[in-house]
């Protein structure tokens, strides 16, 4: 606890205001290639670990066979590259959900593609799936062993080639094929905000489609689909008609909003920002709605993870209490700090006890009983 608030200090007082005074890409990579280092040996890992970790045996887990030792995740976006899962366990995450990750190496969009909006409490990412490509990733990840569950979160490749639905199915599977034996989970993400040619397989003809192409490559990792956060329940609904008839364990709610109008979102910080998706903050009612309704209608076929608008151990269980048994963050993070994994998981345990909770299994959708 001493050591968390020290941490909380120092991230609030001085990193903080130097990170938000300069480029947040810039910022971001520096960060990636400190937790590079960080990660490569066993004292290092372990010094992160114990200013910022902590665990509970009522936050543990075993979910579609894997054993989770909490239930908050980094969300897939920050370790585009899979470069930070040796140090992203020290710093108190339950799993970790790398990429998104395509088919051919994507150098994303034009910059500046990612902008910090205060007041809003989110981010504007406009990134274009940047990322080195899944046989570059896959031979980095391959022979490793991790010390928390991995996700592989696969997309289609920001491109005019895959654009044609043949083209965008085909380069799904070269990503799915290059990792089908890496990591503990796949994510299929369908609903990038950013990249050339939209969200074609959004529409559930397509999807079908594309998961009938995927049916056919072998794999033991559980599947989750991430779904849009802006889509109507009704085409939701007819998303999930089609992933019944295909092999989908999960579905995670939600990705980045593309509603700039939004009246969550203070509209002096996206002046003449036209594109690029919103996280944060302006996700979380999204998010908490989709995920009731998810629970309410498909809670006997799917494993829910919910994403978007996670600041606070109340902000995680509000998610969990909808029916989300696993937690996904990263905008929450870059606000509150790096010490606010530790603090929610620390601030989890408190609410359980408080509603008579052993485990929290037992809280899952218990708002909506």
């Amino acid at each position: 606890m001493i050591a968390s608030n020290i941490t909380r200090s120092l991230y609030r007082h001085l990193a903080k205001p130097y990170f938000f005074a300069r480029d947040p890409e810039m910022i971001h990579d520096r960060m990636t290639d400190l937790g590079k280092r960080l990660g490569r040996y066993r004292v290092t890992r372990d010094l992160v670990s114990s200013f910022l970790s902590y665990q509970h045996p009522s936050l543990a887990q075993t979910i579609l066979g894997i054993p989770f030792k909490n239930p908050i995740g980094l969300a897939a976006g920050f370790d585009k590259n899979a470069e930070l899962t040796n140090i992203i366990p020290s710093v108190g995450f339950g799993f970790e959900e790398v990429g998104s990750i395509t088919g051919e190496p994507c150098d994303g969009n034009a910059k500046p593609r990612l902008w910090r909006l205060p007041a809003s409490k989110g981010l504007l990412v406009h990134y274009g799936l940047k990322n080195d490509g899944c046989e570059t990733i896959a031979s980095r990840l391959r022979g490793k062993t991790f010390s928390a569950p991995l996700g592989t979160s696969i997309a289609k490749t920001n491109s005019p080639c895959t654009v044609d639905v043949e083209a965008g199915i085909a380069d799904y599977e070269k990503a799915f094929r290059a990792l089908s034996s890496i990591g503990d989970y796949f994510t299929i993400n369908i609903s990038c905000p950013n990249a050339f040619g939209g969200e074609p397989f959004t529409d559930p003809a397509r999807l079908d489609l594309l998961l009938n192409r995927l049916d056919t490559i072998e794999t033991k990792k559980p599947i989750f689909l991430k779904l849009p956060a802006d889509l109507p329940l009704e085409t939701i609904d007819q998303l999930i008609a089609i992933t019944d008839k295909h092999r989908v364990h999960g579905l995670i709610a939600a990705n980045l909003t593309k509603k700039h109008d939004a009246s969550t979102i203070n509209q002096t910080e996206i002046f003449g920002k036209e594109k690029g998706g919103i996280s944060g903050k302006p996700v979380e009612d999204l998010s908490n709605a989709l995920i009731s309704h998810l629970y309410q209608t498909a809670r006997s076929r799917y494993i829910l993870i919910g994403c978007g608008g996670v600041f606070s151990a109340q902000d995680a269980y509000e998610k969990i209490r909808r029916g989300a048994s696993l937690i996904q963050l990263i905008t929450g993070m870059i606000f509150e700090g790096p010490q606010l994994i530790g603090e929610i998981n620390r601030g989890l345990v408190g609410l359980l006890r408080r509603d008579g909770y052993a485990n929290i299994s037992q809280a899952i959708g218990s708002k909506l009983r």
